[in-house]
C-alpha cells in the first residue's frame, strides 16, 4: 500500500469514527426522548374517534322527548330529558345528534335562567357542558357547520364566565370558520352572542353588522338599510338548500319572526329605535305570525322602541324588558310552537 493509500484510509477513519459516534448520539437522544415523551406519543397515535353508523333505539326515544319539551317550551323539564338523552348517550357514546341535544339543553338551561326563581352559581356549569358536547358534535360530524357556530358561542360563554382569554380567543375564530362554513346560518347565531355586549364595543357593533349581513345573504343582494323592508323578499321562502335557514322550519317554527325580534332589540340597544321599528314590523310578515306566542311582545317593542334605548342599556339585573338574547324566550322566540 502506497503511502498516499495509507493516509487517505488514515483521513477516511478519522471522519467516519466521528460520525458513528455522533449518529450514536443522536439515536440515543432520540430514543432518550422518545421514552420521556412516550406519554404524548401515546395520545398523539391514540386512534380517532369513530361517528356511529347507525342509530340505537333509545337514541331516537330521546329524540322525540327533545323535541316534545323543547317546542312545547318546557324549561322545567330539561333536567329529567337530559337524564333519557345522557343515557342514550352512553349506550352510544358516538352519536353526534344525540350529543348535540345534550349540548342544545344545557345551552337552553343557561340561556333562559332568568325563568328561575333564584339563578344558583352552579348554572355556569352548563356553558362548560355545553362547550363538552357540541365539541362531541363537531368532531363526530364536522359536515354540519350548525354544531361549529352553537360550539363557537358555548366556547365564548364558557371563557367569559371563567375568564379564560384563550378560550375566548378561540372561540372567535371559531364563530369566523362557521360562517365561511354557511353563513346564512352562523351569522345569524354569531351576531346574537354578541348582542350581549356594550353598543359601544367593537363586537357588538360587529355583530349587527353580520345581522345586515344575513339578510343579504339570504336575499341574494344588499337590503336597503334606511328602509328594510321585506314584503317583495317573501316569495324567496323555501324549505330546501342552505337558505331554508333563513325562514321557519319545523326545527325553528318561528325562526323569521325571532330573527327580526332579536335584529330589532339589537338596533334599539344601538339607538337607532326608529330603524328597529321598521325591522320588527317585517316580522309580521310571516305566515306564522298569528300562532307566535311572542307576537305581543314584539308589538310591545315596536311602540315603546325609543324609551327601550335606555332600558335595554340599562344593567341586567335592573332592567324590567331584556333584550332578547337575555330573556326567558332566548331560544323560544324562534323554536317554541
Amino acid at each position: 500500500m502506497s503511502t498516499i493509500e495509507k493516509d487517505w484510509k488514515v483521513f477516511m477513519l478519522s471522519l467516519v469514527k466521528p460520525a458513528i459516534a455522533i449518529l450514536v448520539l443522536v439515536v440515543v437522544a432520540v430514543g432518550v426522548a422518545a421514552w420521556i415523551n412516550w406519554n404524548r406519543i401515546a395520545v398523539v397515535l391514540a386512534p380517532e374517534k369513530q361517528a356511529a353508523k347507525s342509530r340505537s333505539e333509545a337514541a331516537l326515544k330521546a329524540d322525540e322527548l327533545f323535541w316534545q319539551i323543547f317546542h312545547g317550551g318546557e324549561y322545567e323539564k330539561i333536567q329529567s330529558t337530559l337524564d333519557v338523552l345522557t343515557a342514550a348517550y352512553l349506550q352510544t357514546p358516538n352519536d353526534a345528534v344525540t350529543a348535540a341535544h345534550i349540548a342544545w339543553l344545557h345551552q337552553w338551561r343557561i340561556s333562559e335562567r332568568v325563568r328561575l326563581n333564584s339563578v344558583p352559581a352552579t348554572i355556569s356549569d352548563d356553558a362548560v357542558m355545553a362547550h363538552k358536547y357540541f365539541r362531541e358534535a363537531v368532531t363526530l360530524d364536522p359536515s354540519d357547520a350548525r354544531y361549529l357556530g352553537f360550539l363557537a358561542g358555548a366556547m365564548l360563554a364558557e371563557g367569559n364566565i371563567h375568564k379564560d382569554e384563550k378560550i375566548i380567543r378561540e372561540g372567535y375564530f371559531t364563530l369566523l370558520d362557521s360562517i365561511k362554513a354557511w353563513p346564512e346560518f352562523n351569522l345569524f347565531t354569531s351576531g346574537y352572542i354578541m348582542s350581549r355586549l356594550p353598543p359601544d364595543s367593537p363586537r357588538f357593533r360587529e355583530g349587527l353588522q353580520w345581522q345586515w349581513r344575513t339578510l343579504d345573504e339570504c336575499t341574494h343582494g344588499k337590503i336597503d338599510r334606511a328602509n328594510p323592508n321585506y314584503t317583495k323578499y317573501m316569495p324567496l321562502d323555501t324549505k330546501e338548500g342552505a337558505k331554508r335557514v333563513c325562514w321557519n322550519s319545523w326545527i325553528a317554527p318561528h325562526n323569521f319572526e325571532g330573527f327580526f325580534l332579536n335584529m330589532g332589540d339589537m338596533l334599539v340597544k344601538s339607538g337607532d329605535w326608529r330603524t328597529a321599528q321598521r325591522i320588527y314590523a317585517n316580522a309580521k310578515l310571516s305566515r306564522e305570525y298569528a300562532t307566535w306566542k311572542y307576537s305581543a311582545v314584539l308589538e310591545d317593542r315596536i311602540r315603546q322602541a325609543q324609551d327601550n334605548v335606555a332600558v335595554l342599556n340599562a344593567p341586567d339585573e335592573t332592567a324590567k324588558t331584556k333584550i332578547m338574547v337575555n330573556s326567558r324566550f332566548s331560544c323560544m322566540a324562534c323554536h317554541q310552537q
